[in-house]
């Protein structure tokens, strides 16, 4: 997996450039203004931080339209050139308004990383670790944040800090941004079957996986092209196809074959309510929700996946471990195998045939998710199982279905039942744009939903708007008074407290990226936003009741880290690691560009009205409304977001579309 790996890293530094801009102009704003005098004119000054915000919002309505039609990569190139350019017209800057138009274009760039960093790294990380992959971004950015505010501290002390230099230092490692994308990362492997080149998507996914068989997971990014409109699931008995043919049984109508990737095959029986995937979806298609588990208000997407997840085998243990030895390790998700497609879950298709109304039989393949559902102590014998009766002695293993018609479906196929459709791969019939009218698919409406309100709340919970005034917030916060006695100035004491909370950060991101595929992106969120939630409620405490100097600025100055740390532990990368993965391919660039767009104007709204409510209210007043977004954000989180660990993103997709259909009724 290294290749992956190396290709996050190197997509990653686009989110780094990010970092490095917002902490360098949250500092060089203080010597612009002298510059330019701009103490009698706020809204320049304002401009100066929001035109970057500008640029971004402007190029993300647009930008993943274009993605899904030109490619990840390019936009990912442009994303550098952008940064290059901003960084060397911010050194010449010879007024206010150049500075303006290269914090524009700078903007641009920004969008177009922020926006396609985290689509790009899905699309090509192993199912396992995209978690931990998908988290690169935010500990980049706030690496990048670091460096930054370490290189505008040493030039604060210096006698005449130069703010050109300061921005300017951004087209050196954005030329090096620039070098990669060009020489180094390859297009994205989902876009390229999305567009029928095989032969290019094939070698990718070579280089990626390190491994030269890559049919599995070819034949999963063709059925990706599908959004998922007829899904439903259902649970079998599977075992090998010669074991039940020779223990010379009556033949069983109900017998069906089941073909995999690699022209195996294997027979399944179905059975019913035995699987907790199963259990999940006969109870909300009665329901509509968990009522009858005192879960009244859990949305039912949740329940799904959450039953998963429940009698999932131990992630980093069970998920490698061989299911059935004897006859190809249909569930095997080692390395070497290229059959299972990640987390657990294999694809296969079965044949179905129908008499049509003039006698003639009719058929057509239907595409197969498969999960293991364990039984405890019995996996060798299908007698265990309720209304089992095929003799002991074979392998047999209990699974839950996500049946649909396969985005390889076609004519010439239905000649093809005896070897399955599984190595076919016909490029003029997947090689089509992003259809807008998926967005309006139930699975994809209510993805969106997540996707938008997620973001939503991630930017009213204030982290950004305190981002870009962490030096003048902590300057209110009484920190000048922790470090006047080594005679710093008050602008380079905030900025030192700055890079040291952006240091603070960096463990906290790395204890996420472990925790990211293991515990799972839903624990995170919900085990972190309550002590985001008394973080705030303690800076509320200590600016409204009079706690002496000191007290006050320690206090407030350890809130202030610990809301940062907790924060970029769960809410920060976790809402871009969500709208990564819960959008079909056709339509994912399109889909995370509307949530990018919600993100970037709630940025600007919460930016331009921190300093108003400080005016206005106070730090108590701001933390105190940021302390309520939090707990609406927790209570969302519960409600709403669904465990997506371990979880091939095309498996995700179909997920939503089930458990949409369900909570409608359909």
């Amino acid at each position: 997996m290294g290749g992956a790996v190396l290709v996050a890293i190197a997509a990653s530094i686009g989110n780094l450039l990010q970092g490095w801009d917002n902490a360098t102009i949250a500092g060089a704003v203080l010597y612009i203004k002298k510059e330019f005098n701009l103490q009698s004119e706020p809204l320049i000054e304002g401009l100066i931080v929001a035109m970057s915000l500008i640029g971004a919002t402007v190029v993300t309505t647009f930008s993943g339209a274009v993605a899904d039609s030109i490619g990840r990569r390019p936009m990912l190139i442009a994303s550098a050139v952008l940064y290059f350019v901003s960084g060397l017209v911010m050194l010449w800057a010879p007024s206010v308004y150049v500075l303006l138009l290269a914090r524009l274009i700078d903007g641009l760039g920004i969008g177009l990383a922020v926006t396609l960093v985290p689509l790009y790294i899905s699309e090509t990380a192993p199912t396992d670790i995209r978690g931990l992959l998908n988290t690169l971004p935010q500990f980049s950015g706030s690496g990048g944040m670091f460096l930054s505010y370490c290189m505008v501290f040493g030039m604060s002390l210096l006698p005449k800090p130069d703010w050109r230099i300061m921005l300017g230092v951004l087209s050196i490692p954005s030329l090096i941004y620039l070098a990669l994308t060009v020489f180094y990362l390859p297009e994205s492997p989902r876009w390229l079957v999305s567009k029928g080149r095989m032969a290019e998507a094939k070698r990718v996914l070579q280089r990626l996986r390190g491994r030269e068989d890559v049919s599995g997971e070819m034949a999963l990014l063709v059925e990706g092209l599908g959004v998922g409109k007829d899904t439903r699931i259902e649970e079998y008995i599977i075992g090998p196809d010669d074991e039940l043919a020779d223990e010379g049984l009556a033949p069983d109508p109900e017998k069906i074959k089941l073909y995999g990737p690699e022209g195996l095959s294997w027979v399944a029986r179905p059975v019913r309510g035995q699987s907790a995937l199963g259990s999940a979806y006969g109870l909300i298609s009665q329901h509509g929700s968990m009522v009858s588990q005192g879960k009244p208000l859990v949305d039912p997407v949740v329940t799904l996946f959450g039953s998963v997840h429940e009698k999932m085998p131990e992630i980093m243990g069970s998920m490698r471990s061989t299911l059935f030895p004897n006859f190809g390790s249909m569930f095997s998700v080692a390395e070497q195998h290229s059959m299972g497609i990640g987390g657990g879950w294999q694809l296969a298709w079965k044949w179905t045939e129908r008499e049509a109304a003039d006698g003639q039989k009719e058929g057509g393949f239907q595409r197969i998710y498969l999960h293991e559902e364990g039984v405890q102590g019995n996996r060798g014998s299908i007698l265990s199982l309720p209304g089992g009766d095929v003799p002991p002695g074979g392998e047999f293993v209990q699974a839950a279905a996500l049946v649909s018609q396969p985005a390889l479906y076609s004519k010439e196929l239905m000649e093809q039942c005896a070897a399955g459709p599984a190595m076919v791969h016909p490029s003029e019939a997947v090689a089509k744009g992003p259809k807008w009218a998926d967005l309006l698919e139930p699975g994809v409406k209510h993805a969106l939903f997540v996707g938008i309100g997620i973001q939503i709340l991630q930017q009213f919970a204030g982290i950004n708007g305190v981002l870009y005034y962490t030096p003048q917030i902590l300057e209110q916060a009484g920190v000048g008074v922790l470090l006047s006695n080594i005679g710093l100035s008050s602008s380079s004491a905030s900025i030192l407290i700055s890079a040291l909370t952006t240091l603070l950060m960096l463990p906290s991101i790395g204890i996420a990226m472990r925790l990211m595929d293991m515990s799972g992106r839903r624990f995170l969120l919900l085990a972190t936003i309550p002590i985001l939630i008394v973080t705030l409620l303690v800076l509320v405490v200590v600016n409204i009741v009079d706690m002496g100097t000191m007290v006050h600025a320690a206090l407030s100055t350890i809130s202030v880290i610990l809301y940062f740390c907790f924060f970029v532990m769960g809410f920060g990368p976790i809402p871009n690691i969500l709208c990564a993965e819960i959008f079909p391919t056709t339509v994912r660039g399109i889909c995370i560009a509307i949530c990018a767009l919600t993100f970037w104007i709630g940025d600007i709204i919460v930016t331009y009205t921190l300093p108003v409510m400080l005016n206005a209210i106070g730090l108590a007043g701001v933390f105190g409304i940021y302390a309520v977004v939090c707990i609406l954000a927790l209570v969302f989180v519960y409600m709403k977001v669904p465990e997506t660990k371990g979880m091939p993103l095309e498996v995700i997709t179909e997920f939503f579309s089930v458990g949409a259909k369900q909570a409608r009724g359909d």
